[in-house]
């Protein structure tokens, strides 16, 4: 079931993967071990099912029986907008436990159905090819590798392989909760339309795949301190395609009305939080700035002779040690 490129990307690698003992991430880990693939899990508990305790002991359990390290996170109750924070608590999670001990990879059990929802969506609202192609299996981020090993695979293939090995496993009841958009999607068009159709989509994201390889060109994104950045290669597609990557592992979905003046405007402030600004050969992010700081005019100086964009000054007067960095990089070009 796994990709024979899959496993030899990950093989010999520190592995961590995102569990919920639901029944996709569940497939996963048994076909991790049944392949010898090492890794190690985490799971978050947020507070809203009494089941979600059953499945984070059932993470204990399975560590303790398989001796891989299980890492949990009781997260504070949601207020509002749930799937968003939901999103962001997980990943600064992840990127924590990332930092601390070193995993080169992060494992999600996402597959063919949560492309094709997401697909969908994005078509309903406004998208090109890029977005329309959606999750790709391997994606660099700032200090790992995103995995999706089971990308290609129908989501009913794991309910047969779990009942085969007669492996345990968790179906959460807010799936069914159509006042959410996902689930909206995935019971009224995504689910009918994959049963009706799996083949001829399954060889639609192919083609979409082999499109995307050849209309984006993907960057490494580097981090300094509070501050990303990346060369950009002259393509404004593959430039907007890497910010909103990123924006994204930040817990912040861009709009398609941003993603268009991102194409016009060399500096913008995207949801009063985030500034993206474009300087030579290079795309500085990093969060904004409300407050005004009295730049000395010394200061000011240098950064116009970079062309270093007012808004991003003042956390570059701030972070001195960025700045000296930036100046190495753009006085090199």
């Amino acid at each position: 079931m796994l990709k024979p490129v899959t496993l030899e990307k990950l093989q010999n690698k520190k592995n961590l993967l995102a569990f919920s003992a639901g029944v996709d991430s569940t497939t996963l880990l048994f076909l991790l071990l049944e392949n010898g693939i090492s890794f190690d899990i985490a799971i978050i508990d947020y507070g809203v099912r009494e089941q979600s305790k059953e499945e984070v002991a059932y993470a204990h359990e399975l560590a303790e029986k398989y001796s891989f390290t299980c890492h949990t996170f009781q997260a504070q109750k949601i207020q509002k907008n749930f799937e968003a924070h939901a999103r962001e608590i997980r990943y600064n999670f992840f990127d924590t436990l990332i930092q601390k001990h070193h995993y080169q990879n992060l494992l999600t059990a996402h597959h063919l159905g949560d492309r094709f929802e997401w697909m969908l969506m994005q078509f309903c609202k406004g998208a090109g090819c890029a977005e329309l192609a959606g999750m790709q299996e391997f994606e660099e981020r700032t200090h790992y590798t995103l995995v999706r090993p089971l990308l290609h695979r129908d989501k009913q293939e794991f309910f047969a392989y779990l009942e085969t090995q007669k492996r345990k496993y968790f179906l959460d009841a807010s799936n069914g909760d159509e006042t959410i958009k996902r689930n909206y999607f995935r019971h009224n068009y995504t689910n009918p339309l994959m049963q009706e159709h799996l083949e001829g989509i399954k060889k639609s994201f192919v083609y979409l795949d082999a499109d995307f390889n050849a209309l984006i060109k993907t960057t490494k994104i580097k981090q300094l301190g509070a501050l990303v950045y990346f060369e950009t290669n002259g393509d404004k597609r593959s430039d907007i395609y890497a910010i909103d990557k990123y924006l994204k592992t930040q817990g912040y979905m861009a709009s398609a009305n941003e993603r268009s003046l991102l194409r016009e405007k060399e500096t913008l402030v995207l949801g009063r939080k985030f500034l993206v600004s474009r300087c030579q050969k290079f795309i500085f992010i990093t969060l904004f700035q409300h407050t005004q700081i009295v730049l000395p005019k010394e200061f000011k100086e240098s950064c116009r002779k970079l062309k270093l964009e007012p808004k991003l000054r003042p956390f570059l007067y701030e972070n001195a040690a960025v700045f000296e960095r930036i100046k190495e990089l753009l006085f090199t070009l």
